[in-house]
């Protein structure tokens, strides 16, 4: 039997997919969203475990051990992806206006000063670090994986990740930042995460890459888009893949691989209809199927892609395979439900080598470490973090 684990912010369960694969006995998966929660009980024979629907902020760390049997003798791994929307691009990006303008005076020559992002804006979600923390400590877990998305580095959300790390140390963790790309751990999809893994008997290793685009490295080949579809070739169509609209003879016309730059002079386009680098760059964007995927977004508008080569939009099991999951996994839900939970997820395979590295470190003996009652985390909040908590 491997080691007790829990998954918090489960999702569609990418990372307790993972942590299974890689040889973690996952006893329960934490979730607050219910439909979210539909998914994990429509695949229980890939998880084990049982599906919790509950805000975490309502529970104790022994309370968790207790829901997940994992006794004070075992050793106990927590995992989890707090909610990244306050730590996306989107929650302190500018507004596109005065960026676009900005980068057309720079094509002409102009001097003008780049328009300056807002304030980090107010999010509730952005305690959840703070929870998933606490129960770690609470649960008194041995080791822990917490991923999220690259933004959480940028100066305005590196507070909030620079907590986590002394109070994991302070606490007894040893700590090891990663900032990874799944397309090199066999994903079909470019997709960047931050991972941080800690332990409290030694410090976990960087995960070495498996895929590479470089054939020198000897590693295997990127996985392609092409690839990856293959696997579920008899999908049936979805009613929501037709695309319509204004923008759909431009899409048809998009080259494989391209996005509406293919609509530009730049582009070669006789009859330009848009300028480069007036557009979000996932615009029309269409995928090649002799490249990887790019990301595969949660909150699509109506012309972001990634599109099918086939001019048409994903279908929920395309989405899947290319996120890492398997061709059969199901979602519950409506469109954009299932696209919403496919696109937060964690990528199983990289989830996998992640929990693997922490995994490792789990062989020795249990450490000794002080007990922390509910609500005493190791380091007191920034007032900056209390402030946008």
């Amino acid at each position: 039997m491997g080691i007790g684990t829990i998954e918090l912010f489960a999702g569609a369960g990418g990372l307790g997919l993972g942590a299974r694969a890689a040889g973690a006995d996952v006893r329960l998966v934490v979730e607050f969203d219910p439909i979210a929660c539909e998914t994990l009980r429509l695949n229980a024979r890939d998880h084990g475990g049982r599906v919790l629907e509950a805000d975490v902020c309502s529970l104790g760390g022994s309370e968790l051990r207790s829901l997940a049997r994992v006794r004070r003798s075992e050793k106990l791994l927590i995992t989890g992806g707090p909610p990244c929307q306050p730590f996306s691009k989107a929650a302190y990006w500018v507004d596109p206006g005065e960026e676009a303008k900005y980068r057309r005076a720079r094509e002409r020559g102009e001097t003008m000063p780049r328009p300056s992002a807002p304030p980090v804006r107010p999010d509730e979600r952005r305690s959840l670090v703070q929870e998933f923390f606490r129960l770690i400590v609470e649960a008194d877990a041995d080791a822990f994986v917490f991923e999220n998305v690259p933004s959480i580095t940028h100066p305005r959300n590196r507070p909030v990740l620079d907590w986590l790390i002394a109070s994991a140390e302070a606490a007894g963790f040893a700590t090891t930042l990663v900032r990874t790309n799944a397309v090199d751990f066999g994903v079909a999809q470019r997709r960047e995460r931050v991972v941080l893994l800690a332990s409290r008997l030694r410090q976990p290793t960087t995960p070495a890459a498996t895929h590479s685009e470089d054939a020198a490295t000897g590693l295997l080949p990127l996985v392609t888009a092409g690839e990856a579809l293959r696997t579920c070739a008899d999908a049936p169509p979805e009613p929501e893949e037709v695309v319509v609209g204004r923008w759909a003879e431009h899409l048809r016309t998009v080259p494989p691989g391209w996005n509406y730059k293919a609509h530009t002079a730049w582009g070669g386009h006789p009859n330009p209809t848009f300028v480069t680098e007036t557009r979000f760059w996932n615009f029309l964007l269409k995928l090649s199927p002799d490249l990887p995927s790019w990301t595969i977004p949660a909150n699509p508008g109506p012309w972001i892609g990634p599109f099918h080569w086939e001019s048409r939009r994903l279908r929920t099991p395309e989405l899947g395979v290319l996120q890492g999951f398997p061709p059969n996994y199901e979602y519950a839900g409506s469109r954009r439900e299932r696209v919403r939970q496919i696109g937060n997820a964690m990528p199983p395979p990289l989830a996998e080598k992640m929990v693997a590295s922490v995994l490792e470190t789990l062989a020795g003996r249990r450490s000794r470490r002080r007990r922390v009652q509910r609500g005493q985390l190791p380091l007191p909040l920034p007032a900056s973090l209390a402030r946008t908590a």
